[in-house]
């Protein structure tokens, strides 16, 4: 029998138990697509990458939610990094993905990976607001007045969602069997509802629910989501050449974290975010591939 060591790592924390559970399957190439998307399923977190060869960069990273291979993963490829280098010296890495190849920058001391996403892609929401509110269990009048409800991809697309408060935040029950129905432009994206903890300090909350094809339903600390959230608050919010924002998440299913965010914005108007995170390990187990 065909068995699956993986490594579960913790991102975006220094404590296990915390922070995002990436399962991290360090001999990739050893595993077919098809064996992957299986793996995935019976791991179960809400990502597990793949680590392979490439002939392009340093290392090729997929990743696999239980239903589908998504382009990237923030909290996957800062867990990755991590298990690969614990020999105490600083990295500067190129990782290819599906969403391009992507530099790495990894600080031992510190234990802290820095990496870039793609540029930013943002589309409008012209869905209903108020169904979408409902399948969130929330009330229009708490989405937040100002700041528009909109897509944004920095490797995968989320609908990012600004509402009042973060108590907000707390009251969410969402149903994501809804989501591709309103989600009509991008009937697979995920949602990102978030709060303002304080705009000067550039400190926000954030929530993460899968789209129901990924097979789960919240996800604690997302790094990809964070990115294109921050440079949404750059484009909408501090209209600046660059920012750093503070986004903390993963209350609501008792895994805290924290994603640290720069946003820039380029001369030619494209904007570019980089993230920040540490991660720790938590553990080795094995899985049978029948």
């Amino acid at each position: 029998m065909k068995t699956c060591q993986v490594l579960q790592i913790d991102a975006f924390t220094d404590l296990p138990g915390a922070g995002n559970p990436a399962g991290v399957v360090l001999n990739g190439d050893e595993f077919t697509p098809e064996e992957m998307q299986r793996l995935a399923q019976k791991i179960g977190f809400n990502e597990t990458v793949f680590v392979c060869s490439s002939q392009r960069a340093t290392h090729r990273f997929r990743f696999f939610t239980p239903g589908y291979e998504t382009p990237l993963c923030g909290h996957a490829t800062i867990g990755a990094v991590f298990a690969l280098y614990q020999d105490g010296e600083d990295r500067q890495l190129m990782i290819e993905t599906g969403a391009g190849l992507l530099p790495i920058v990894y600080d031992s001391k510190k234990q802290q990976i820095e990496m870039r996403q793609g540029d930013a892609k943002f589309l409008r929401f012209f869905g209903d607001q108020a169904a979408l509110c409902a399948s969130l269990g929330i009330e229009q009048s708490e989405l937040h007045p100002t700041w528009p409800i909109e897509y944004g991809n920095t490797g995968s697309w989320t609908l990012i969602v600004p509402v009042r408060e973060v108590k907000i935040l707390d009251k969410m029950r969402a149903n994501p069997t809804l989501f591709p129905a309103l989600l009509e432009t991008q009937p697979r994206a995920s949602v990102h509802p978030f709060a303002p903890i304080s705009i000067s300090e550039g400190h926000y909350y954030g929530r993460h629910f899968s789209s129901p094809y990924a097979g789960t339903l919240e996800d604690s600390v997302t790094g990809t989501a964070s990115g294109v959230m921050g440079a949404y608050l750059l484009k909408h919010v501090y209209q600046e050449a660059a920012k750093e924002l503070k986004v903390y998440q993963g209350k609501h299913v008792k895994r805290p974290g924290l994603v640290q965010v720069m946003a820039i914005c380029s001369e030619t108007g494209v904007y570019q975010v980089k993230i920040r995170g540490t991660a720790c390990f938590n553990q080795l187990f094995e899985v049978n591939l029948d």
